[in-house]
C-alpha cells in the first residue's frame, strides 16, 4: 500500500516563500509521475506542477508559472514544491499525488491515485 505524507505547509505573507515536501512509501514510486494539486475554499482542485518519473519533464499550472517550482528524488522517494513571490490566491491546501500509470504524465486529477491528507498554505495580504 502506498502513502503520500505532505509537509511545510504554513503561514507567510505575500511576497515571500515556502517549500513544501511529500515522501512516497512503496518500492516503485519512482516509475510514476508525481503532482501537487491544490484547493482552496469553494473552490475545485486545481493542478498546481507535475513531474515526471525520472524527472526530465515538469509541468506547472498558468497560475504559478514562473513562481514555482517542481522537484524529486527518486532515490528518496520524495517530491518537492518551491513557491515563491506568494500571493494570497495561492492560499489552499497543497496535495501530492502519485501517478495511477507507470511512466505516464498528467494534469488531470484522474491521472493519480495515491494522494495524501494535504497541507494548508495560507497567504496575507
Amino acid at each position: 500500500q502506498v502513502h503520500v505524507v505532505e509537509s511545510g505547509g504554513g503561514l507567510v505573507q505575500a511576497g515571500g516563500s515556502l517549500r513544501l515536501s511529500c515522501l512516497v512509501s512503496g518500492p516503485i514510486a519512482s516509475a510514476y509521475g508525481m503532482a501537487w494539486f491544490r484547493q482552496a475554499p469553494g473552490k475545485e482542485r486545481e493542478f498546481v506542477a507535475g513531474i515526471a518519473w525520472n524527472g526530465a519533464t515538469t509541468y506547472n499550472g498558468d497560475s504559478v508559472k514562473g513562481r514555482f517550482t517542481i522537484s524529486r528524488d527518486s532515490a528518496k522517494n520524495t517530491a518537492a514544491l518551491q513557491m515563491n513571490s506568494l500571493k494570497p490566491e495561492d492560499t489552499a491546501v497543497y496535495y501530492c499525488a502519485l501517478g495511477r500509470l507507470r511512466y505516464e504524465l498528467g494534469r488531470e486529477e484522474g491521472a493519480y491515485d495515491s494522494w495524501g491528507q494535504g497541507t494548508q498554505v495560507t497567504v496575507s495580504s
